[in-house]
């Protein structure tokens, strides 16, 4: 019997179930999402490359006509303190204005990458100091875990595959490139600029395709690593929905102290329609407030019983009617007025009451 009760609470602790919304939730709130760094990588160089790919001849006579002005035009310039900053300003602002569409489009591809990974996400607690973070044993079991070797194995793939892309280009064109030397210098910087962009774009394409598949297993891990016991549902539950003995109390106090107030109203009723001893409804007629006559208070069995103690201790009437008493209990709540189909029943109640209290 005790081992079983050992190998219920293993299984009861062990974290076999997928994690609630909530769970997710709070994870989110703490930075801990599945994201792989290495689709960052791979779309921004993917999204440069592919600029370069149609700006190289805008690149290039931008780049060209700033050689041309340094070593030609600035010759003919007095050197002095003013010249010298408007010089290097003007040189900012050109080189400025080349790179712009190649920063622009870095920027670009870094947030897609991010937001189609984890969307609009801002997690203030990711950034506190944990000193847990410089902990020297945590770093050391950090270097060993299985996280550490999936990421040695990862890279030592991603040099290999882009070694071989970058191979693979060059043995393509090693023609042009054996004949660089007989070439013009000019020549020779379009070639080798074609051939960085063509290196380029396969090599973030292949990085791409890894990048996919981290992901992949980024996914996995996190979704390994957040799961929940049953135990850890149950508490989660208890946390969101209230202790249910806690929760039992509240109610019961609250239905003190709603029969409390309803037995408050009781010595105000006009009348009390019995059962006579399972039900009991307690109606009052006040023609200032209502068109029709309205429950104040109504029981079965025991609360029925202490209704009509608490009504003949305060010599409001009771009138047995065991139909009306059970139909309007089912019926009406309190604070309801009294519906259309009882009206006949209820007048005829009503004027013996009122005769009664004439007499």
């Amino acid at each position: 019997m005790k081992l079983l009760r050992v190998n219920l609470q293993y299984f009861a602790g062990e974290k076999t179930e997928k994690a609630t919304p909530k769970k997710r939730q709070d994870t989110r709130k703490k930075g801990q999402v599945a994201k792989s760094q290495d689709v960052n990588t791979a779309l921004v160089l993917l999204v440069v490359f592919g600029v370069l790919s149609f700006t190289g001849g805008y690149l290039l006579d931008g780049l060209m006509s700033i050689l041309t002005f340094t070593f030609s035009d600035f010759t003919n310039i007095n050197t002095s303190v003013n010249s010298m900053q408007a010089l290097f300003l003007d040189i900012v602002k050109e080189a400025a204005l080349l790179l712009s569409p190649i920063l622009i489009a870095a920027l670009v591809g870094g947030i897609v990458a991010n937001y189609m990974q984890v969307g609009v996400l801002f997690s203030p607690e990711a950034i506190k100091l944990k000193l847990e973070k410089i902990n020297p044993l945590s770093g050391f079991k950090r270097m060993f875990s299985l996280r550490s070797i999936v990421e040695l194995l990862k890279s030592l793939l991603k040099i290999t595959v882009i070694g071989i892309v970058v191979f693979s280009v060059l043995w393509g064109k090693m023609d042009e490139i054996l004949v660089l030397s007989h070439k013009s210098i000019g020549s020779i910087a379009v070639t080798i600029a074609k051939l960085t962009v063509q290196m380029g774009l396969y090599a973030s394409v292949a990085l791409l395709v890894i990048a996919l598949m981290d992901y992949m297993y980024q996914r996995y891990d996190y979704e390994k690593n957040i799961r929940m016991s049953k135990q850890d549902i149950k508490d989660e539950y208890k946390n969101m929905e209230g202790d249910p003995l806690l929760k039992s109390k509240i109610k019961q106090k609250q239905r003190e102290m709603a029969m409390h107030r309803m037995m408050q109203d009781v010595p105000s009723a006009d009348v009390v329609i019995t059962n006579p001893t399972h039900y009991a409804i307690c109606l009052k007629y006040d023609e200032e407030k209502y068109d029709a006559p309205y429950v104040v208070a109504k029981g079965v069995d025991f609360i029925a019983q202490k209704i009509k103690l608490v009504a003949k201790e305060n010599n409001v009437v009771m009138v047995e009617n065991r139909p009306l008493a059970r139909a309007m209990y089912n019926q009406v709540e309190i604070g309801d007025l009294v519906p259309e189909e009882f009206y006949k029943a209820v007048a005829e109640i009503l004027a013996i009451v009122y005769q009664t209290r004439d007499k």
